[in-house]
């Protein structure tokens, strides 16, 4: 999604340690809204000129009244008409604005959550969840109260102050100079603490979003917590952070109330200020009461520029705070691109090629990594079923990630059809290679909804073939709402086995020229394993399919097992060859023999005791 920026708008200033100002780079996207914009803003400044002029008509009423002038009708009606039209430009204004601000934090969050969906593993060790969320939801809201409300302030009351100052000097120049050395200093108090906010609001922000992260993983991790009695810990060091977070609020509020206080005691001293001299003006006759008391009220209109001004400085500061926040995110590139020259071949066959692969996991710092594959060459023809076997940490399902670009590998060391795979469009390699994960996600819907995901339209025949390739349509039949069952978030309602299963249905449904398994029979028992093997035999005949797995029995299915250790390839061959070889894969299959034997016997003398017992 791409978010053009229209050629007129205004020019950002740059600030030479930071880049761009993060507010003036939202101006672009309030300008795409300017006719609503700058619409509402002419109609609330029309409404601060109509109540300019309502003072000249109490000054006429007061006049009259002290003169014992009886008419007072037309100054009463012209004071309510021109508070009518005031209340309804105003009102209308004000609702174009906060729509610009609604507009604007849609268009944040839409282009924030795109953003997201491209990042790689690298970003997403580096922010946690519930900090990523505490910017897509509270950040973005401050944006749009900053825009619909702030930027109202900014305008509007900019707008009254000098309206009221000319409408001041003309009733009373001398009462209106009086006032003018007071203004700098309330200049200068209000930049002092505005500052010190702006500082205070991203620390808020960030306990935000660190408080937010640590609820987003103790619920996600209730079960591990419950289970190993941590709750009160969890709880104190939850309160811990809770605590922390209510500090920085306090400080930022006490700030907040610091400047708002200011503001009013300079107000104050200023009424006083006129409310003195322009009262011994009117006893001495040089202005009347009516002229004093429109003075008054336009002294109302130019001080509340300085009253509100608290109130605006605090929204502009946390929004920009905000804003800084948000555009971190965006200004991070995604890790993996399509290259400039990237081209789709017409067609997928599934041959996949694996020439001198090394690759480092970078660190989340930036700096050092560890090591995953070193100098991996593998030649898989199209069609062929390979199983990758090797034990924990061996590189196997980075070698997965790496053919679907989860992971971006090194130029030329991973070929798909002849073509270098960072040759090729990431949506066409994806689309066309299926991946089933180890840990499977289950989103928060119905079954069938979970193994259509790649295209809703699927019939729901199709659903139902792909759930029995998976040796999941008797579990799914046995449900009251069958394919309609609702799952619960990531799958709570199902078991292991069951999650692994409609992981799989998904992965299948898609019928893909490559598949790729990442050990996802761990949660299986191996008569399903066995089960699944033979249906998927017979529904990948000519599609290329590898799949990563810890037992011999798994492996053995397969055309080719490649033997990974440490990253290397140790062995490949078929199954009788590698046995033959008596190597590391001779040795895996005596230790998982000897352990499925010792487990066979414990399950005999288990059912014969109950039977025992029973008798």
């Amino acid at each position: 999604m791409s978010f053009p920026v229209d050629s007129r708008a205004p020019t950002p200033p740059t600030d030479g340690k930071s880049g761009i100002n993060p507010l003036w780079r939202l101006v672009p996207l309030v300008h795409r809204h300017k006719g609503r914009f700058w619409g509402g803003m002419s109609l609330i400044n029309a409404g601060r000129l109509l109540e300019a002029f309502m003072p000249l008509f109490l000054k006429t009423g007061i006049d009259r009244i002290a003169a014992g002038d009886p008419r007072l009708l037309m100054p009463a009606l012209a004071i309510l008409g021109l508070m009518v039209l005031r209340y309804g430009a105003f009102n209308l204004g004000r609702r174009y604005v906060r729509e610009v601000g609604v507009a604007v934090a849609y268009e944040l969050r839409q282009r924030l959550y795109w953003h997201l969906e491209l990042q790689g593993p690298r970003f997403f060790s580096r922010y946690t969840t519930g900090d990523l969320m505490a910017r897509a939801i509270n950040d973005i809201a401050l944006i749009r109260q900053m825009i619909g409300m702030g930027t109202r302030l900014l305008f509007v009351l900019g707008f009254s102050g000098i309206i009221a100052f000319i409408f001041m000097f003309q009733q009373s120049p001398s009462l209106t100079l009086l006032l003018l050395p007071a203004l700098p200093v309330f200049a200068v108090l209000g930049w002092v603490i505005a500052k010190r906010i702006f500082t205070q609001s991203t620390q808020v922000q960030e306990g935000f979003s660190t408080l937010s992260a640590q609820v987003q993983e103790n619920l996600n991790g209730i079960r591990t917590i419950q289970t190993h009695a941590q709750e009160a810990r969890e709880t104190e060091r939850f309160e811990a952070t809770s605590d922390a977070y209510a500090r920085d609020y306090y400080k930022l509020m006490s700030l907040n109330s610091a400047l708002t206080s200011a503001m009013l005691v300079a107000t104050g001293f200023t009424t006083l200020i006129v409310v003195g001299y322009g009262g011994m003006q009117v006893v001495e006759g040089a202005i009347t009461l009516g002229t004093f008391t429109a003075f008054i009220f336009y002294l109302a209109m130019m001080l509340a520029p300085i009253r509100e001004g608290g109130i605006m400085v605090t929204l502009f500061q946390r929004g920009g705070s905000a804003a800084a926040r948000i555009f971190e995110i965006l200004d991070r590139e995604p890790e993996i691109r399509d290259a400039p020259e990237a081209a789709p071949l017409d067609e997928i066959g599934g041959a996949i090629t694996l020439h001198h692969l090394s690759y480092v996991h970078p660190a989340s710092s930036g700096e050092g990594g560890w090591p995953a594959l070193n100098d991996v060459t593998l030649d898989i023809k199209k069609g062929e079923m390979i199983a990758l076997l090797g034990r924990v940490g061996s590189g196997k399902s980075t070698l997965l990630r790496l053919i679907v670009r989860l992971l971006d590998p090194p130029p030329g060391t991973v070929y798909l059809d002849g073509r270098d795979i960072r040759m090729l469009p990431v949506t066409q390699v994806r689309n066309q290679i299926a991946m089933v994960p180890q840990d499977p996600f289950l989103f928060a819907t119905h079954i069938a909804q979970n193994i259509s995901y790649d295209n809703p339209e699927r019939t729901t025949e199709e659903v139902w073939r792909a759930a029995e390739s998976a040796d999941l349509e008797a579990t799914i039949r046995r449900f009251p709402d069958r394919l309609e069952t609702l799952v619960g978030e990531r799958g709570v309602t199902l078991s292991g086995g069951q999650k692994q299963r409609a992981s799989l249905a998904r992965g299948l449904i898609r019928d893909t020229p490559v598949l790729l398994l990442d050990d996802c029979f761990s949660s299986v028992d191996t008569e399903t394993e066995e089960f699944i093997l033979s249906r998927l035999k017979e529904l990948r005949k000519g599609r290329t399919t590898l799949m990563v797995s810890h037992r011999v029995s798994t492996a053995r299915h397969a055309d080719r097992i490649v033997v990974l250790d440490e990253g290397r390839v140790a062995e490949a061959g078929t199954h009788r060859e590698l046995i033959a070889l008596g190597g590391l894969y001779a040795t895996l299959e005596r230790q998982q023999g000897r352990r499925d034997e010792l487990a066979q016997t414990v399950a005999h003398r288990t059912g014969a005791d109950s039977t025992g017992e029973s008798a």
